[in-house]
Order: C-alpha cells, then sequence, then structure tokens
C-alpha cells in the first residue's frame, strides 16, 4: 500500500470500514482517532508538492520509515529536522563520521546507521541532480508528466503497494545514488507529495484533493 497505508502495511490487512468522525466527516481509516494523524491526513496527505526541497525531507522520511510506521516517524519529524539542519541537502551532504556518530546518539530520531548513512548519500545525490540538471521535482514529476495521477479506490485493499511508475522511479532513484527508495517506499512518498490521490472515493479529501491537482502548480 502506500505511505499511510503503508502506516499500514500491516494494518492496512484490517483497515477496510469507513470511518465517521466526531465532526461529522468520513475519513480514510488508517489515521483512525489519532488527532496527529488525522492533521496529517486531512492537511499534507496528497497535497500536489513541486518544492525540490519539501520532496527531498519526504523522501529521506519515507526512507527512515522502512521497516516502521509512519505515525513514528511523523512523532519525530521536528526532532529529525533538528537533528539533520533543517534537512539541508548542501549540509547534510557534508556530514563527517563524527557528525554520524552524534546522530546516533539522539534519542529523538531513528537511530539505525544505515539509514543515516543513507540520507548523507542522498542529499550527494540531490545536490547532483540540482547541479547538472534536471531538478529534482522536475525529476520526479516527468515521471506522471507534471499531474497527479487520480485513483478512485473504495477499499484500503484495492490500494497498490507499489506501481510500474513506483518502480521506474525507484530505478532512476538508485542509478542516481539515492539510498533506501525501493518501489514500496517510492510508492508512499507518491502518495504522501500528491503524485498519486490515494485518499478513498467516500473520504472527503479525495475531491478536495483531486481539485488541488488542477491548480496546486
Amino acid at each position: 500500500m502506500g505511505e499511510v497505508y503503508l502506516a499500514g502495511r500491516n494494518a492496512s490487512r484490517v483497515m477496510s470500514a469507513r470511518i465517521v468522525h466526531s465532526d461529522g466527516l468520513i475519513r480514510c481509516p488508517w489515521p483512525k482517532q489519532d488527532p496527529l494523524y488525522v492533521a496529517y491526513h486531512d492537511e499534507e496527505w496528497g497535497v500536489p508538492e513541486y518544492d525540490d526541497g519539501a520532496l527531498y525531507e519526504k523522501l529521506v522520511l519515507d526512507g527512515f520509515q522502512a521497516g516502521l510506521s509512519w505515525i513514528t516517524i511523523l512523532r519525530k519529524r521536528e526532532n529529525f529536522r533538528r537533528a539533520f539542519d533543517d534537512f539541508q541537502p548542501e549540509k547534510i551532504a557534508r556530514y563527517t563520521p563524527k557528525r554520524i556518530e552524534r546522530l546516533m546518539q539522539d534519542a529523538g530520531i531513528v537511530r539505525n546507521r544505515a539509514k543515516i548513512e543513507g540520507a548523507v548519500s542522498s542529499a550527494r545525490a540531490y545536490l547532483k541532480i540540482m547541479e547538472g540538471g534536471p531538478g529534482f521535482s522536475k525529476l520526479l514529476w516527468d515521471f506522471l508528466d507534471g499531474s497527479p495521477k487520480q485513483n478512485a479506490f473504495k477499499r484500503v485493499g484495492q490500494v497498490p503497494a507499489e506501481t510500474d511508475i513506483s518502480r521506474r522511479m525507484s530505478k532512476e532513484l538508485v542509478a542516481r545514488g539515492f539510498k533506501f527508495v525501493g518501489p514500496t517506499i517510492v510508492y508512499a512518498f507518491m502518495q504522501a507529495v500528491g503524485m498519486v490521490n490515494d485518499h478513498l472515493v467516500n473520504c472527503h479529501r479525495h475531491a478536495a484533493v483531486q481539485k488541488l491537482a488542477k491548480t496546486k502548480r
């Protein structure tokens, strides 16, 4: 599935019924009643994102999510931003082994050496794309011809874990030096940044995100 359906990868098997919240709105089932998760669902997830830096941050965080739930990362997101210099690739690309060791002692983030080192490698890959072209946002959005794909899933079980596009995007990112960008992680990323609209059709955000896709860029 995707990111929060990724939230998810296990929970998605048991969450299929629609959820009507206390405010009377129907939402996708994955945020349940968690206020932080509901806010993320309503305000961020599926909204088309075209900013290079924001896309880089989200991809790195999705890499840290591998093997974990997205809510775990979401709760630590501000800690990640503090620890990783607000996800400025120019700074992360220069991280030394000593800095990596400091990050390994930071209880506010996910202390996984391979993922931390992968973030550094991804920062360097990002800078090459920005310096030599075509630009990070353009590279990614060109896989969708610049426009979000509008899906119309009725049940969580219909949402794929990966697609042909996420596999091709993953292959391109790996070839350019990015780490933790397998096709499932990439599809989760695509869902989150609005490259695909995977809100269920009865969710109040499906139509809103669909409308945003026509005006965002």
